[in-house]
């Protein structure tokens, strides 16, 4: 049986009567065809399921009541947050969307000398709400309940020199001599940055190497970067993170 599932930003509770936003009522009624009695399933990212049922439709709004709380699927142990150098649209909400299917916990978007999308400050807040957006149907989509922070989009620089609270900082880099997978061995928490198309310049990458990140490679061929990055979180939740059946896989460099 599919499992139906909304993002509602409100506080939810066991017996509480939640009214759906315009877009959310659309999608449950009109695109999903629910009717008075339906399960659904409502989070709000605080960490829990809120299974409930239509028990309201009007013309365009839809009310749900909470039948109950229950435990969610539980995050994955590797914490990573995604530097992600802008992007192309198309290519952007694409790693959006895929890192939050992998459990990323946060995603910080950075401008750098070779992306092509610059952003002022109203596109760059823009931005931020379609992104957020992007992540938070990712959630409905693949079970989470807790939507990853989408943080406003800042310059490499700004980001290098904000503290990080990771253990290890990683950057993808085709010439390193260790591989990513052995670099992510035993973490508990990464920051992976990743280029935009075209990649970080010299100076970047010497700035990053300074701030403490250590540059691992990812494989013998030239990835595209919302490829890499796809790619990169793959393996470390394979190695670190919750996928590949439980146990952490054995890695040689």
């Amino acid at each position: 049986m599919r499992l139906i599932r909304v993002h509602v930003d409100a506080a939810l509770s066991p017996g509480a009567q939640v009214r759906l936003e315009a877009a959310a009522a659309a999608h449950v009624t009109r695109v999903l065809r629910l009717g008075v009695g339906d399960a659904v399933t409502l989070f709000n990212g605080d960490g829990a399921d809120y299974p409930a049922r239509i028990s309201a439709i009007g013309r365009g709004t839809a009310e749900a009541q909470i039948v109950e709380r229950t435990a969610a699927r539980p995050e994955s142990p590797l914490a990573v947050t995604l530097v992600q150098g802008i992007a192309r649209t198309e290519r952007m909400d694409l790693v959006l969307q895929k890192a939050t299917e992998l459990g990323v916990a946060a995603i910080r978007p950075v401008a750098t000398s070779r992306s092509v999308v610059r952003l002022d400050a109203a596109g760059g807040r823009r931005k931020l709400d379609h992104w957020r957006g992007i992540a938070i149907a990712a959630c409905e989509q693949c079970g989470r309940a807790r939507v990853p922070e989408v943080a406003e989009p800042v310059t490499l620089a700004t980001h290098l020199a904000t503290p990080t609270r990771a253990a290890r900082r990683l950057l993808l880099a085709p010439e390193a001599d260790t591989s990513l997978a052995a670099e992510s061995a035993g973490a508990g928490s990464i920051e992976l940055l990743v280029g935009p198309e075209g990649g970080l310049d010299e100076g970047e990458r010497a700035a990053a190497f300074a701030a403490g990140y250590r540059g691992c490679r990812l494989g013998p061929r030239i990835l595209r970067s919302e490829t890499a990055a796809i790619a990169a979180l793959a393996i470390l939740q394979a190695v670190a993170g919750d996928l590949g059946g439980g146990a952490p896989l054995h890695v040689r460099d």
